[in-house]
């Protein structure tokens, strides 16, 4: 490809864009035709000999946070070497650069903070939105993730610390589903924190108040959906980390007009499902014979057991009996029917039952076939939860999909031990293979970049107007489809990594096919949706200016 390199910035200038620098990779017409001679070595060297250089350097580090800011550096001065870099070693480096050790970046963001990244829209700029936002450099912003930082994995309010978060989720949307980093605008709006320790520290990056609740909140993230609409019409809005009550309101005020979704709610549903229809392969059960038990009772839970209704309604079931396949167990014991101040969320599991405060007890009482963690509570299924759930079930499957490792209900270790091998197990987290009864188990981590990335590759390959839960539900079956036989036999209930961009392009092909089938898309079909969506994805290897 040629390019007109009169709209290319020049020497310096060059070098610190970090979407089109080469750094010792520039050509010697390059070099020549940006001013760039005597600004680098002058030894030319291959994107190949780069890798070799970074990955040296990264293994010299020490501890994880190293590495994360190391990375991140790396993408601050070179998209392309840096995407390419995790692309290749993505089983090492996507626990790096996203959960666990984003969470230790956040919680240390103002103190490991190098230069700027994303966009702040705070409370000091209220009425300037969309004012501001003309000083992003990129013209053709076509996906963002936001946070107001409210609730960071399992690390509470960490306010504007959280923008390690949109970082890193845009940091997948390129490494596993393609889309040009000039694409993705991770955002934070600053309403304050409620973090007394954020607010004394001194070297806090965000606004040092509490935090705006209420009409006045609303006001403001209705300032920011106006702006992003405005600026970009096509934008697909992610939300992230918001608070409980919160992610729900907003989902449903703007879901209806806008390409929006709430990944926590609906990705982390997606996964569940994906994990769960590949877990029922290995009992050979179907979905409407199983009871599933959350611990846990906030918008991951709540979000998983709504696309389960859809799934088993999809099996025939009436919603009434679809619901009934779905028990949740919150800080008070078992939500039952005449238990006061539940939300309507929550009433919607409310089942006929007396109360039972014991989550053992709840196991013993309604025999679940699966328990679903979605708590924060590390060791919330202890041995006694593991041990009862194996005396019910030949194959119980457990599910401890809290974020952080820290924050998970058990460990992969645990949950095969105590149940002498039985368990079919997936974590939040990514947990080592465990040797257990003279097997090799691989568990399985349901991470949200199994479903997103091809969400979003659908999103801004067809401009799709909105984004509704069936695309959720198929994503949720694409995603089982994609775990082989082999990966079963191990204990593996999801694919392997090294597959995500073949199945995120799976999953990207099925959306855009029911979002032409509803007449969401703002383009015309093409011939293939494949070969347009693979025709879109970016490749980090670099190309030639000159």
């Amino acid at each position: 490809m040629k390019y007109d390199i009169s709209a290319f910035p020049k020497g310096i200038a060059l070098l610190r864009n970090s979407l089109l620098n080469k750094d010792t990779a520039f050509t010697d017409e390059e070099r020549e035709a940006f001013g760039l001679e005597g600004l680098i070595p002058p030894r030319v060297v291959t994107q190949e000999t780069q890798l070799m250089r970074v990955k040296e350097n990264l293994n010299r580090k020490t501890s994880d946070i190293e590495k994360y800011i190391f990375l991140t550096s790396l993408q601050d001065r070179n998209e392309a070497l840096f995407t390419r870099l995790v692309m290749e070693n993505l089983e090492e480096l996507l626990p790096i650069i996203y959960t666990p050790t984003v969470g230790k970046a956040c919680l240390e963001y103002a103190h490991i903070y190098r230069r700027p990244r994303g966009f702040y829209f705070a409370t000091k700029y209220k009425g300037k939105f969309r004012k501001i936002l003309d000083n992003w450099p990129y013209k053709d912003v076509r996906i963002i993730v936001v946070t107001d930082g409210e609730r960071i994995l399992g690390l509470g309010d960490l306010g504007a610390n959280g923008m390690g978060i949109p970082i890193g989720k845009l940091s997948l949307y390129t490494v596993c589903g393609g889309i040009h980093p000039a694409y993705c605008l991770p955002v934070v709006i600053d309403v304050g924190t409620e973090n007394d320790e954020l607010l004394k520290d001194p070297l806090y990056i965000g606004m040092q108040h509490r935090r705006w609740r209420g009409e006045k909140y609303y006001k403001l993230i209705d300032e920011f959906m106006c702006a992003v609409k405005d600026k970009y019409p096509h934008v697909l809005v992610q939300f992230e980390d918001f608070g409980n009550e919160n992610a729900f309101v907003l989902l449903e005020r703007y879901r209806e007009h806008m390409c929006t979704f709430n990944d926590d709610i609906q990705g982390t549903a997606a996964v569940a499902l994906g994990g769960i229809l590949s877990a029922l392969r290995i009992t050979n059960k179907p979905l409407k014979d199983q009871k599933f038990l959350f611990m846990g009772a906030g918008e991951a839970g709540l979000g998983i057991g709504n696309l389960i209704v859809e799934a088993l309604k999809q099996e025939g079931l009436k919603e009434e009996e679809a619901k009934l396949r779905c028990w949740f167990f919150d800080s008070k014991g078992l939500i039952v029917k005449g238990r006061k101040g539940l939300n309507p969320r929550k009433s919607k599991f409310a089942h006929e039952h007396p109360n039972v405060p014991d989550f053992v007890e709840a196991i013993k009482k309604l025999k679940p076939t699966a328990i679903i963690g979605v708590c924060g509570q590390k060791g919330a299924f202890n041995e006694q939860v593991l041990k009862t759930m194996a005396k019910i079930n030949e194959r119980p499957i457990i599910f401890a999909l809290s974020n952080p490792t820290e924050k998970s209900e058990c460990t992969a270790y645990e949950a095969y031990f105590y149940t002498k091998g039985k368990a079919i197990f997936a974590s939040g987290s990514p947990f080592p293979p465990v040797d257990c009864m003279g097997k090799t188990f691989h568990p399985g981590q349901g991470n949200n970049v199994y479903v997103f990335p091809g969400i979003g590759l659908a999103a801004v390959g067809f401009m799709i107007k909105k984004i509704p839960d069936l695309f959720f539900l198929e994503a949720a079956k694409i995603l089982s489809k994609q775990v082989s036989e082999e990966d079963l036999k191990v204990g593996r209930v999801y694919p392997s990594l090294s597959k995500i961009r073949s199945v995120s392009l799976e999953i990207a092909c099925r959306v855009s096919e029911i979002a032409y089938e509803l007449n969401l898309c703002k383009l015309p079909r093409p011939k293939s949706i494949k070969d347009h969506l693979k025709s879109l994805m970016y490749d980090p290897r670099y190309e030639v200016y000159v």
